[in-house]
């Protein structure tokens, strides 16, 4: 197929919006008040009301095609990320070392990838148009505006995960599956639908599956990948791209590898051909899990929040023996082989809440200081009434708040929106959790007691409240929110959230992988200890180089010893 000639739009002099031709966004404040409420309904409704969202088996009526990359003198390069379209930062230094001619990885001088793989959760919080935009299509063209000057364009294939299902993947289709002018900066766009299959050199194939919230396969999707697999032979290898790394969560959830288990299963263990390797992000580090007969490796350190890895257990079952799947494979253990960053400098990582949470996530101390506030006014009421009528009318919202404070402690110790049962843990930190906001309900209201507020005119003391009593108690609650995430974090509880709310830039990872012409199958994990914050336009570049350009070198390391399969 002919490739139509392309044209680069000029070259930004400046970081100006209008000459990049995208925002640059800040990194999301994932506790803020609004984007909590906003991605939980989402959720909430893509849970319940994805079926009806699902347009997997509409793209049936898209064209099935069977991709080839035959690389060059029967070897490839190959580059892996995931979870990239968070802050420009982040997202950025990413893309521009992925678009880099080669990297110098310890000595080594490796090639950018010939093909891309995007392995879910291109943009945050929620799928749009504007969001792509901003947060995947204009750093990615930023960072390789143009075809490279030498060799063949490089293609990109890309797997939705949770966040580009959230909008039922209109967005994600038009952006990675467009017929025409079918390109993000440099990299070509190929593919028709979210899921793809594509032939390697030597043997090897790229399947990439789309599970829609880990629910089942569809149909057109099984029968598009039973027709690919066809073509394979006791010869072949898979490396099989998922969204989420299922085998990690069925610790918590036996039925989450199901689906997983059920492709490799049905679809390709026929064949005869093996499946050495599985990819994932969702979880935003890198992780390894190894026995004699498959690697199963996490990397979705594209740009999102750091994501720990000091929680990980150790050796992990998989398929879990506990699964209800009918005819499951047989359970294999796996070991924990390698992580970044790595367990030490990740629990480090951890203390840090106390500092980020109320800097980084202001509107959620905002949000305490009113909750507070509303529970600091009734308490006042019961406390300096003296007429029994009183008392009953303020003892009611103060039951209210009460009951409001805990239910919303435990209800955040396992938001619906986790996967996994609520376990005892998680009722007793929770209502642990709640127990002390209310203590400190309780000490707020005596020391505003000390101060003659209480005595004065209506609205004077819910004014006065409001302007000196809800900062103050809105900051120190967030630092108590701070103590609770860390303690709870000690036991498994909110791992998600004592993160998140730190919005850990540093600490990225992607994967550079190598096809040599014996079979040989190498993958290099590629650790940036530090993102880039300081950047400027590089309007005079050659033509394909990065229109903007980190004002210091972005230094990356191997996050752990190349691991060759054979």
């Amino acid at each position: 197929m002919s490739e139509a000639p392309h044209t680069a739009p000029p070259r930004p002099r400046t970081l100006d919006p209008l000459e990049l031709g995208f925002t640059p966004r800040k990194r999301v404040p994932w506790l803020a008040p609004l984007l909590l409420l906003s991605t939980g309904l989402r959720t909430l409704l893509a849970i319940l009301f994805g079926a009806y969202l699902d347009k997997r088996e509409l793209q049936n009526a898209l064209p099935g095609r069977i991709y080839r990359q035959p690389g060059t003198g029967g070897e490839l390069w190959l580059d892996y990320v995931a979870d990239l379209g968070d802050g420009f930062d982040a997202t950025y230094s990413v893309a521009y070392l992925l678009a880099q001619p080669e990297l110098d990885l310890d000595g080594r001088r490796l090639p950018r990838g010939q093909v891309l793989v995007m392995g879910g959760d291109q943009v945050y919080p929620t799928a749009s148009g504007s969001a792509y935009e901003d947060r995947c299509k204009g750093p990615y063209q930023a960072a390789l505006p143009g075809p490279p000057a030498e060799g063949p364009r490089p293609t990109l294939f890309a797997i939705a995960g949770n966040h580009d299902w959230y909008d039922g993947l209109t967005a994600f289709l038009r952006l990675f599956a467009r017929r025409k002018d079918g390109e993000i900066g440099g990299w070509r766009t190929e593919q028709n639908r979210s899921y793809f299959a594509t032939e390697l050199p030597a043997g090897w194939w790229l399947f990439g599956i789309d599970e829609q919230f880990g629910a089942y396969l569809d149909d057109p999707q099984l029968i598009y990948f039973e027709e690919a697999a066809r073509h394979l032979g006791p010869d072949d290898q898979v490396v099989l791209v998922v969204p989420a790394p299922t085998w990690v969560k069925a610790v918590d959830d036996p039925g989450a590898y199901d689906a997983v288990d059920y492709f490799i299963r049905t679809v390709i263990a026929p064949t005869g051909a093996r499946v050495p390797l599985i990819v994932a992000g969702d979880l935003h580090h890198y992780a390894r899990y190894v026995n004699g007969e498959r690697q199963l490796l996490t990397c979705g350190g594209g740009g999102a929040y750091l994501y720990p890895t000091h929680k990980l257990p150790e050796r992990i079952s998989v398929p879990p023996p506990d699964t209800l799947a009918r005819r499951a494979s047989r359970s294999l253990p796996y070991d924990l082989a390698g992580t970044y960053p790595e367990p030490e400098r990740s629990r480090r990582f951890g203390w840090g809440i106390f500092g980020r949470l109320p800097l980084r996530n202001p509107g959620f101390a905002v949000m305490l200081g009113l909750l507070h506030t509303l529970l600091m006014l009734p308490m006042v009421g019961v406390v300096h009434r003296n007429g029994a009528s009183e008392t009953r009318i303020f003892s009611i919202p103060l039951a209210i708040m009460l009951l409001v404070t805990v239910a919303c402690a435990v209800l955040f110790a396992k938001p619906p929106s986790a996967g996994g049962k609520r376990q005892v843990r998680h009722w007793l930190l929770g209502l642990t959790h709640g127990l002390a906001q209310v203590g400190l309900g309780v000490l707020g209201t005596w020391a505003w007691l000390q101060f003659p507020f209480v005595d004065w005119a209506w609205p004077l003391p819910p004014v006065a409240a409001a302007v000196l009593y809800g900062p103050i108690v809105g900051y120190v609650a967030s630092l108590l929110v701070a103590t609770y995430l860390l303690v709870a974090g000690a036991f498994g509880v909110n791992l998600n959230e004592l993160f998140a709310g730190q919005g850990i830039e540093d600490a990225k990872s992607f994967l550079r992988m190598h096809i040599a012409a014996d079979g040989t199958l190498t993958i290099y994990p590629v650790a940036v200890d530090h993102v880039c914050h300081h950047w400027e336009a590089n309007p005079d570049g050659a033509a394909g180089s990065s229109w903007v350009e980190p004002k210091a070198p972005i230094r990356v390391r191997l996050a752990e010893a190349p691991v060759v399969i054979r």
